[in-house]
């Protein structure tokens, strides 16, 4: 084989690759790892209504939701709170993780690259709603990603919603 070819072959397969993981319409979607425990959506956000920014404080002015510590867990299965579903084992388990502070090593599901900046503050107070990027996890017993995310998807959005489209808004 051709050495040249073969120089010039390496730096165009990167940038096919990088490009595919991207602008690729099906990246990560229907990603649903196993959680430390499983946390049914459906029933704090849908049946009982639990509004999305209650758990991931800080949405509304940060530029990250955060993954509820829980202490927030607490506020309803905290045995000086009101202990609901208290016998069930994996909130006796998220019991005792808050009694020796040990944080819930939580996985997280909606993910970006290191080098792209997603401020969820922007989107929130601009009044897009969690589900145009999560979907409708207000029915979601296991929580999935139901959206590609990818530069595409987020370029497309901000054309039909006639948003900034300013690349330095989000790559820094």
């Amino acid at each position: 084989m051709n050495i040249k070819i073969l120089k010039i072959s390496v730096p165009i397969v990167a940038i096919a690759a990088v490009a595919y993981l991207i602008f690729s319409p099906s990246r990560y979607v229907g990603y649903s790892p196993d959680q430390p425990i499983p946390f049914n959506h459906k029933i704090h956000a849908g049946d009982n209504k639990i509004d999305c920014k209650y758990c991931h404080i800080g949405v509304e002015t940060s530029a990250h939701a955060t993954i509820p510590p829980s202490s927030t867990c607490m506020n309803c299965h905290g045995g000086a709170y009101g202990n609901v579903a208290g016998k069930q084992e994996h909130v006796k388990w998220l019991n005792q993780q808050f009694d020796n502070k040990t944080p819930v090593p939580w996985v997280r599901i909606h993910d970006q690259p290191d080098f792209v900046f997603f401020n969820h503050s922007r989107h929130v107070q601009r009044g897009v709603d969690c589900s145009t990027c999560h979907g409708n996890v207000a029915e979601m017993v296991k929580v999935k990603q139901t959206k590609s995310l990818n530069m595409g998807f987020c370029v497309d959005c901000h054309r039909e919603n006639n948003a900034p489209n300013d690349c330095s808004t989000c790559h820094r």
